[in-house]
């Protein structure tokens, strides 16, 4: 008996690692988020395959509920794939999950993904660090949990790069409260539909980036490396 952790990628299935293809190979159940990409599944020929994702405004299963559900199919089969987009552990709530399991003790082994915060700019050539201009990057939710009882971001990062995943439905909110610490006329790239089909590209700056028209699933870039990609890509503005 074993549970993988598998990080699926950020949504382009060549972007999966071997590790993971091969945990996928032998698996007699997976369960799945919606932010994997449903093409990776054809590697699980034969397993069960149960849905458990999340995406705003509704969740499939709570928390909770996909860690019963996790902890059952593991009691009962010898291979369990819980597999996840981007990495587990980069707002994840893979650490919720392997506590769980191990409070049960369930065995488990864990195969990191790439994480959506890096690998979607670096696809399209943005650097989230440049030497001169980015010596350091912070990565965020745009969307904290809203049954904490206070907030944790605070917006007062220093990071030369800001990315926020999970911040299109309060983009206007945390943009605001960036302004307050950065100027406003600080480069912005947002992604949508980050390596997938589909993939749209739009920058501006904190101070306008709200005014665009913006759609999620897109993950949000802050800071002058944005300059290096539109000088790269010839873009004006």
């Amino acid at each position: 008996m074993v549970v993988y952790l598998v990080g699926a990628g950020p949504g382009d299935p060549e972007l999966i690692t071997l590790k993971a293809i091969n945990a996928l190979k032998k698996a007699e159940v997976v369960l799945y988020d919606k932010l994997a990409n449903e093409e990776i599944l054809k590697y699980a020929e034969g397993a069960k395959l149960i849905y458990v994702g999340k995406q705003a405004g509704h969740h499939s299963k709570t928390q909770d509920e996909i860690n019963e559900i996790l902890l059952k199919e593991a009691k009962e089969n010898n291979i369990v794939v819980r597999l996840k987009g981007g990495d587990p552990f980069v707002f994840g709530r893979g650490g919720e999950e392997i506590l769980a399991l191990h409070e049960e003790r369930i065995p488990f082994e864990l195969i990191p993904g790439v994480t959506s915060a890096i690998g979607v700019p670096t696809t399209i050539g943005l650097p989230v660090t440049h030497r001169a201009v980015a010596t350091s990057f912070t990565i965020v939710t745009g969307h904290e949990d809203p049954t904490k009882s206070k907030k944790q971001v605070k917006w007062d990062f220093t990071a030369d790069t800001i990315i926020i995943l999970m911040g299109i439905g309060n983009l206007a909110e945390n943009t605001s409260e960036i302004m307050k610490y950065k100027d406003p006329s600080t480069p912005v790239c947002v992604i949508e539909k980050g390596t997938m089909e589909g993939q749209r590209i739009i920058t501006g700056t904190l101070e306008n980036i709200t005014e665009k028209d913006i759609k999620p699933p897109a993950l949000v870039i802050i800071g002058h490396v944005v300059d290096i990609y539109k000088e790269i890509n010839q873009i004006e503005g």
